[in-house]
């Protein structure tokens, strides 16, 4: 897959751990979709779960939500009635745990 082109090994190492839950969990997960730019997309119950994983030097630095709305992501799965979700993860470098977190539905 393309996560570790992309975001170095700390970022692909988060977003494995969660695609590794979501599709034991028997949840329709994409990695990476090359079309949509995005890093992790669950599909469930009717909406979409759309994931950007960043690892910060100390503290939150607030830019993974940002990145999902500056990249457009959630365009390819916009449909009326559709409701799709946008969560930003930051991972502390150090603290190996979220530091981070901001989410919202659009």
């Amino acid at each position: 897959n393309e996560w570790y082109a992309n975001t170095g090994m700390a970022g692909a190492h988060y977003a494995s751990v969660f695609y590794s839950h979501f599709a034991a969990a028997g949840m329709d997960v994409r990695a990476e979709e090359s079309a949509a730019r995005g890093r992790l997309t669950v599909l469930y119950d009717s909406g979409v779960y759309l994931f950007e994983f960043k690892v910060a030097d100390g503290k939150p630095e607030v830019r993974a939500l940002a990145q999902i709305r500056e990249r457009g992501y959630a365009d390819k799965y916009r449909r009326p009635g559709v409701p799709v979700h946008l969560i930003g993860v930051e991972f502390g470098r150090e603290e190996r745990n979220i530091v981070g977190f901001e989410f919202e539905t659009v």
